[in-house]
This record gives C-alpha cells, sequence and structure tokens, in this order.
C-alpha cells in the first residue's frame, strides 16, 4: 500500500480538527467566561475554571483561590462555583456547605439568592451573543458600507478576465443605461441586457472613457459553501464559468436559472481558471433556505455565490450603523434557526439540516481555508448558535437552570431533590438523542 497517498487526507484532517478546536475554545472560554465574571459580580466564588474535560494539562489558582486549568479534550469546558455538587451545577455539595457561615454560605452558589443565580446562568449565553455582535460589529468596519456614486475599488480576481476597470473610475453608464443610486443598483441590473462583455462609460481622472468588460454580475464564483456540492468538486473562488451543459452562461441569472430547472440532474460546468478552460462536473442538492418573511424554501444548489465584477468604494460606518448591523444579524440568525427547528419538528424541512460535531468540524476547516475573514464570521455564527443551544428549556442546559430559578422564585423553594435528579436525566436524554441525530446526518445525510 502506498502510505504516501494519505498524506493529504491527513493534512486536511489535522488542518479542519486544528480549526475547530481553535473556534469551539474561543466559543466555550467566552461563554465560560460570562458564567465566571457575573459570578463574580454577583458575589459568588468559583472553585475551578476549566477549558477543555478529562486529564488536567496545565493548573494555575489565582489570588480569588479560583483554579484555572487546561485540560486534554478541547471539547468544552466549566465553570465549578463553590458549593456546587459537579461542574454542572446539578445539586448542592452538602459536604461542602455544612458548617459555614452566613457570609462564607452566601459566596457559594446553592447559598446565592436566586437573582444572583439566574443572572450567574444567563450570562453565558448573553456574552455568546455579545461576542457575535462585537464581530460583525468589527467586520462591518473591516468591509465598509457602498458609497455613492458608485466608484470602483478595486477588482475582484475573476480567472481568465483583464482588468479594463481601474480603482477609481467612476461607473457613469453600462450597456447605454445611467447608473442609480446605490439602493436602486439591484433593480437596475435586472434591466441590463443579458450578455457578456457589456460597454461601460467611467469617469477616469475628470474624463469619460468607454471600456468593455464582463456584465456586472456574471457567472463566476465569488464565494463557496462548505458542505456542498460545489466544494466537493473543488470549484475554488473565482473561477469563471461559461456554460453549463454547453448552454451559456453570460449572467449568474443565467447560471441560477439553469441549476434551478435542472430538478437535481448532474451538470457539466466549463471554467475557466488560471487562464485554462475545463469542466466540471457535479450533483446539485435539495436544501432548504429561509425566507426573509419567515418560513422556508427548498431550492436546487451547487453551494456558491457571485458578486460585483469589482468592489465598490466603501466608507466606514458610524458606530451605531455598525452595532445596529451586528444586533441584526444576531437576531436573523437566532430567528432563522428557531424557524428552521419548528419546520424540522412539524416534518415542513428535512431533519439533515441539523447537523452534528462532525460536521460542524468540516464547516469549520472549510470557513478557514477560505481566509480568516470567513473563518471570524463562522466564529460568531456558531458563538450565537452556541448562546441559543443553551437557552433552550432543557435541564442540564443553561435554559433548564433558568427554568428552575423561575419555579424557584415564584414557589419559594427550588424542587425536590428526586424531581431534580428526574429532570436531568430527562434532560440528559435529550441532549444525547439529539447528539445522536446529529453525527447519524453527518454520516448519512448528503
Amino acid at each position: 500500500m502506498d502510505m504516501t497517498g494519505l498524506i493529504p487526507d491527513f493534512g486536511n484532517l489535522a488542518f479542519t480538527l486544528l480549526a475547530f478546536v481553535v473556534a469551539l475554545t474561543i466559543i466555550v472560554f467566552i461563554h465560560e467566561y460570562g458564567h465566571y465574571i457575573v459570578g463574580k459580580w454577583t458575589g459568588i466564588k468559583a472553585d475551578v475554571f476549566s477549558i477543555g474535560i478529562g486529564p488536567v494539562l496545565f493548573k494555575r489558582t489565582d489570588k480569588h483561590g479560583t483554579q484555572w486549568q487546561v485540560a486534554a479534550f478541547p471539547v468544552g469546558g466549566y465553570v465549578k462555583f463553590r458549593g456546587d455538587a459537579n461542574a454542572a451545577s446539578a445539586g448542592a455539595d452538602e459536604d461542602a456547605i455544612r458548617g459555614l457561615t452566613p457570609e462564607e454560605r452566601r459566596a457559594t452558589m446553592p447559598g446565592a439568592p436566586v437573582w444572583a443565580r439566574a443572572l450567574t446562568v444567563a450570562a453565558g449565553p448573553v456574552f455568546n451573543f455579545v461576542l457575535s455582535v462585537l464581530i460583525f460589529f468589527g467586520m462591518a468596519y473591516y468591509q465598509g458600507i457602498a458609497t455613492d456614486p458608485l466608484t470602483v475599488k478595486q477588482m475582484v480576481p475573476i480567472s481568465g478576465v483583464e482588468n479594463t476597470l481601474e480603482p477609481g473610475d467612476q461607473i457613469l453608464s453600462i450597456a447605454g443605461q445611467t447608473t442609480p443610486p446605490l439602493e436602486e443598483f439591484g433593480a437596475y441590473v435586472e434591466t441590463l441586457p443579458d450578455d457578456s462583455p457589456l460597454h461601460y462609460v467611467v469617469l477616469r481622472d475628470g474624463a469619460e472613457v468607454e471600456v468593455t468588460t464582463l456584465h456586472p454580475y456574471p457567472a463566476f464564483v465569488g464565494s463557496v459553501t462548505p458542505q456542498t456540492a460545489a466544494a466537493d468538486a473543488g470549484l475554488e473562488k473565482g473561477d469563471l464559468i461559461l456554460a453549463v451543459n454547453g448552454t451559456p452562461t453570460a449572467t449568474f441569472e443565467d447560471l441560477r436559472g439553469i441549476v434551478g430547472e435542472g430538478d437535481g440532474e448532474a451538470l457539466t460546468l466549463t471554467i475557466v481558471r488560471d487562464g485554462e478552460q475545463s469542466d466540471v462536473t457535479l450533483t446539485p442538492r435539495r436544501m432548504d433556505l429561509p425566507l426573509p418573511e419567515g418560513g422556508f424554501e427548498t431550492r436546487w444548489l451547487i453551494g456558491i455565490g457571485g458578486g460585483l465584477i469589482f468592489e465598490p468604494a466603501t466608507r466606514a460606518p458610524s458606530i451605531g450603523e455598525a452595532i445596529t448591523g451586528g444586533v441584526s444579524q444576531v437576531q436573523y440568525i437566532i430567528t432563522s434557526s428557531l424557524s428552521g427547528l419548528w419546520h424540522m419538528i412539524t416534518g415542513a424541512i428535512s431533519s439533515c439540516n441539523l447537523r452534528g460535531p462532525i460536521g460542524i468540524a468540516e464547516t469549520s476547516g472549510a470557513a478557514a481555508s477560505q481566509g480568516m475573514p470567513d473563518f471570524i464570521w463562522f466564529i460568531a455564527v456558531l458563538s450565537t448558535a452556541v448562546g441559543l443551544l443553551n437557552l433552550f428549556p432543557i435541564p442540564v442546559l443553561d435554559g433548564g437552570h433558568l427554568v428552575f430559578h423561575a419555579y424557584e422564585a415564584v414557589v419559594g423553594r427550588p424542587p425536590g431533590d428526586r424531581a431534580m435528579r428526574v429532570l436531568l436525566a430527562a434532560g440528559l436524554a435529550i441532549i444525547l438523542s439529539i447528539m445522536v441525530l446529529g453525527i447519524t446526518n453527518d454520516l448519512f445525510c448528503p
């Protein structure tokens, strides 16, 4: 057996695992730090702050008595608060709190008032959402907001396309049609001839210049979505798609139409990459996509995104615009995730939309391979998902503990020990069932 053939696969696996561990470690640390710092603010002391589980590789105890540690298996983490029976805060350690003074008992999780415990528990998911908002905020500053008049910042690298447009060119017209304000540009593009190349008139160095280049939205690969037909077929950012099954594709809409009408049949894409023409065969996959007005639609997709042939000149957004955009992005992820879950439960969309650790790890590696901005964006999306999952009212999750605290606030006492044991066992069974379904989907769903 030629063992050298395994090296590329091992390299891809190692890269995927590394990306997954990095993303998960950042998200877990922020989540657990939320618990820790809010617990500290509310007077609850922590005995252990752990990143990872299992055998301890490194540990240090700070002046407050908290042991900070890194464990061998980087698949999670926890904060064990003083007085807790275990890292899941599932019950009190009666031996540890017996004989404590009222002041000492107040510094434990079981001895703290219910409002302090609830805030401490809720802080983990909240910090995940805050991390996501901050990342989206930073990405808004990094990417900027396009401004009028429509001006070329730089050309997007597309295989086999000459850069006839230059940085600083102001687009005056395309195919004889005057360019409108940016908010109307999407509708304007739909009125352009379904052809490529087209004639552009630009203002360059104070003079009007006519150039010829591709349609503003040509059939090229602007991005590749992980775990899709395009990713599996090896399509790369910058590939220009000349035809599908021999039918020319002048615009991205041409490509979208052919794929959508193909009803899942295999497609042969004629592409240009690094100046060379070749054919790539792939089979579109049915995907359930959230709609802006709510609900989902099922479409045949190959898993690529398009875009303009040039990056427009931008301005830095105001702090208000960037924060609002970050919050809106988190809200969209939450609402679409909840809608997707509901539609899976009712059978409206496939349960294959739920992925497990293998799928998340593969997506981590794919996002990292596309560049740091994509990987950071993925961390923000995953952080929101982790925060949302932890708020589900399932015992053993933060949301389940919040339900227990709400019950205690109303009734005046926590649930009984027997009820807690039954509920925690049921919650663990639910979580394990979800994990098994996710892993099964990772292995058997397309």
